[in-house]
């Protein structure tokens, strides 16, 4: 079944997902199919910790190999540096005032890549949303559980998002 939402990200979150993959692929699975051997190999598996721990383990990793490929399949990688103007699309970043005059940045990229900590919000998040489409000098609304909020857009930049 294909995904109608697009899956945008990053070069450095595709980077990021990649060598996720790779570590989990060609170090970790490997590791825990080693300690899984071991451990089977010591008979009795209904007590053996070693052997319960490591299926589990097993199982959280293929689980994640298999979202990660999957993710990365439907992928649709864009370069902000590909972009310029005053116009809020995916890559940019974004400086704005709340009602209260405090300013923040964020920079809107990929649902894989939100880390709200660092600034960075997925592109389908209600801030994006609001943001999107905006220009220098808009003012555009949030809406947030305690109503809705007027944020002034003040600069839009496009650059390498880390």
């Amino acid at each position: 079944m294909q995904s109608t939402r697009k899956n945008y990200m990053t070069p450095a979150g595709n980077v990021r997902m990649k060598s996720e993959l790779k570590q989990l692929v060609e170090v970790e699975r490997p590791e825990v199919t080693r300690v899984v051997s071991w451990a089977a190999s010591n008979g009795d598996r209904s007590e053996n910790g070693d052997y319960l721990y490591g299926k589990r383990r097993l199982r959280e990793i293929d689980r994640r190999i298999r979202y990660l490929m999957k993710r990365l399949e439907e992928a649709e990688v864009v370069d902000p540096r590909d972009r310029s103007g005053d116009q809020v699309f995916f890559g940019a970043t974004v400086d704005y005032l709340d009602p209260q005059g405090a300013e923040h940045t964020v920079s809107i990229v990929g649902i894989d890549e939100a880390d709200t900590a660092r600034g960075r919000v997925s592109w389908v998040s209600p801030i994006a949303r609001a943001l999107l489409r905006s220009r220098e000098g808009d003012t555009v609304t949030l809406q947030t559980p305690a109503g809705p909020q007027a944020l002034d857009v003040l600069t839009v930049r496009y650059s390498a998002i880390d």
